[in-house]
C-alpha cells in the first residue's frame, strides 16, 4: 500500500498464447533512489493461479525507480513439457525471452499496477490501474 512518502507496486501476467493467467512465474522486485543510486533487491514472489503477485514487498521511502524481473523461461519450459509429454520436443527453449525486466519511475504516494502480456516470442507491458 502506498503512503504519502512511498509508492506501491502490483503486477499480474496474462499468457496471451492461451488467453489465461500465467501461474507460477517467479518475480523479483528491486528499487533505487535517484539515477545514480544502487539497485537493492527487496524480495520477490510468484504469480498465483490468477496470474497475480499479491505479496510483493513494500518500497522504501525515497524510491524513485523500480525494476520487476520476471523469470519467464522456467514458466514456458514447464508449459511446453506438459503439452509435449508424449510428443517429440519441437524446439530447444521454452521461450525466446528467458526473462523480462521492466524498469519504471515512481512518485511517492502513487500506486503502480504493471501488467505483463506474455507469449513465447514477445511481450507487452503497460501501466494499469
Amino acid at each position: 500500500m502506498s503512503t504519502g512518502t512511498t509508492a506501491s507496486v502490483s503486477t499480474h501476467i496474462l499468457d496471451t498464447s492461451i488467453g489465461k493467467p500465467a501461474e507460477g512465474v517467479a518475480i523479483s522486485l528491486s528499487a533505487r533512489a535517484g539515477l545514480d543510486g544502487e539497485w537493492a533487491v527487496l524480495g520477490g514472489s510468484a504469480t498465483d493461479a490468477d496470474g497475480r503477485c499479491k505479496d510483493l514487498p513494500a518500497l522504501p521511502e525515497g524510491t524513485t525507480h523500480v525494476r520487476l524481473d520476471f523469470e519467464t523461461e522456467a514458466y514456458f519450459s514447464k508449459k511446453q513439457a506438459e503439452a509435449q509429454q508424449d510428443a517429440p520436443r519441437v524446439r530447444d527453449s521454452g521461450a525466446f525471452f528467458p526473462e523480462v525486466a521492466i524498469t519504471f519511475a515512481v512518485t511517492p504516494g502513487e500506486h503502480y499496477h504493471v501488467p505483463l502480456l506474455l507469449n513465447p516470442f514477445g511481450y507487452s507491458v503497460y501501466r494499469g490501474s
